[in-house]
């Protein structure tokens, strides 16, 4: 006799299939499988497949592989950075390091002069990180004056011994600049900053970073 069944899947039921009974012999062993199957399993399977093909494309896609970054290299560790902001004399110190398995260097810089309050004048936090699709460097910029923005972030094409990251406004216009220029004869660093109005840069800090 041929009986029917019906399965549960997701709230619903599926489609009744013939289900004639297995075979069995005297001894327990199946003669013969049963040949109808639900089609909600192929259903699933099917969906299972799929679902794990998107997955895995998806990772391979979000994991980049870990920086290989001479030049960043070169500005791990720890430095003296001092110079001028406008005419003001300044000395901070300057720790880089590799973090977030060898993704991003970081660096913290720190001034050594203190405000009213016995804190130090400036502080940031920064992160340097390459992006292998646009074949460019990207840093996000946090510091003591807040307000994170477009300006946060800025751009910079691969060269020899120089980082020259650019930050556009809310037009797309550059706004500011930080350059990163290494010298590797003294293995020390310039960095200069500068303010850029209407296509014209002016001059808003030096610095020199030597090895601690």
């Amino acid at each position: 006799m041929v009986s029917y069944e019906s399965t549960r899947v997701n709230g619903g039921y599926c489609q009744l299939v013939k289900t004639p009974p297995v075979l069995v012999s005297p001894e327990g062993e199946h003669q013969a499988e049963n040949p109808y199957f639900c089609r909600w399993r192929k259903a699933k399977m099917k969906h299972l497949v799929i679902v794990l093909t998107i997955f895995a494309a998806l990772t391979a896609m979000a994991q980049q592989a870990p920086v290989k970054s001479p030049l960043l290299d070169h500005l791990a560790g720890k430095w003296l950075l001092q110079g001028t902001v406008g005419k003001q004399p300044v000395t901070h110190d300057f720790n880089a390091e590799w973090v977030l398995q060898h993704h991003y260097l970081r660096f913290h810089e720190v001034s050594r002069e203190k405000n009213d309050n016995g804190e130090p004048q400036y502080e940031a936090t920064v992160f340097i990180g390459w992006n292998e699709k646009t074949k460019q460097y990207a840093c996000v910029w946090m510091d003591v004056y807040g307000g994170a923005t477009s300006e946060s972030i800025g751009l910079a094409a691969p060269k020899e011994n120089e980082l020259a990251f650019v930050f556009t406004d809310e037009h797309g216009e550059t706004s500011f600049t930080n350059t990163f220029i290494y010298d590797p004869k003294t293995n020390t660093w310039e960095n200069r900053l500068d303010n850029v109005v209407k296509g014209v840069a002016k001059p808003f800090a030096r610095f020199s970073l030597t090895k601690q």
